[in-house]
């Protein structure tokens, strides 16, 4: 039996429509910015300067010029990463707590192989999985934000985001994966690990809106690659690496510690 094609067939209905998703997202809001920029881009940014800085922090403005197609992405990146980081989230804690929750796990349990190697086939799936649905966010975001840039190179600032999103996802699988293998109820693990997510989305907003809350940006992965700051500064900041690198490994060595130990619920 080879768990990991296993595990990319069980998953492959759920990556198609999550696929399909984020192509309709990245259309739709290049397509909102194709109505501005006949509008006038310039008088956007004004209309947004003008807006309750509560607001501008929920729509994720901020520094970002709307009049320019790779600015307007920037703003759009946001919702795309907090897509891609539920998908990642669901996808860790689903790729375990499912065999409890279908009644599969004795029949996995029963064959000759160690906790230790499935677990590294399931993660190898799912890691699978996050690249194939950052890959699909690339190329349609690069060929929807080219439509509009008249000539300007969009596919570096693209690559870059895209690079932030894809350790995004990494975080928030190995949240997943450790929530599921650490909790004895492991049908409840992907609520408590989008429910994780969206409290540590709310905190990224709430530091825009307030900038005395900035100190917690360091607990918040959303914070880590923020758009204005990856497109203003041009790169990655090395301390949001370090720690992103840091909960990475540190949750994996959780997952695999825990689903060693742990009881499974036949």
């Amino acid at each position: 039996m080879n768990i990991f094609k296993r595990e990319m067939k069980a998953n492959r209905k759920s990556l198609i429509i999550w696929s399909i998703g984020v192509i309709f997202m990245v259309a739709s809001g290049m397509g909102k910015y194709s109505s501005l920029e006949g509008a006038g881009g310039q008088s956007m940014n004004a209309l947004m300067a003008d807006m309750p800085k509560s607001l501008q922090a929920i729509m994720g403005t901020g520094s970002l010029d709307l009049s320019t197609p790779i600015g307007y992405y920037g703003v759009l990146f946001l919702y795309l990463a907090v897509m891609a980081a539920i998908h990642a989230a669901m996808l860790g804690s689903n790729i375990i707590s499912k065999e409890e929750r279908d009644k599969t796990i004795e029949f996995l349990l029963v064959k000759p192989i160690s906790r230790t190697r499935m677990m590294t086939s399931k993660l190898v799936a799912a890691l699978v999985n996050i690249v194939i649905f950052n890959l699909v966010t690339f190329a349609s975001s690069v060929g929807l934000v080219q439509k509009f840039a008249d000539g300007e190179e969009v596919i570096g600032d693209i690559s870059m985001l895209m690079g932030g999103m894809f350790i995004l996802q990494l975080i928030f699988l190995v949240i997943g994966t450790a929530i599921a293998a650490f909790f004895k109820n492991a049908k409840k693990a992907t609520s408590l690990a989008t429910g994780i997510l969206l409290f540590l989305f709310i905190i990224s907003i709430a530091i825009d809106m307030n900038e005395k809350l900035d100190g917690l940006k360091y607990f918040t992965p959303f914070k880590y690659f923020d758009a204005k700051l990856m497109l203003k500064e041009g790169g990655f900041e090395p301390l949001y690496l370090g720690l992103s690198a840091i909960v990475f490994v540190g949750l994996t060595i959780v997952t695999y510690t825990f689903y060693r130990k742990r009881d499974m619920n036949i």
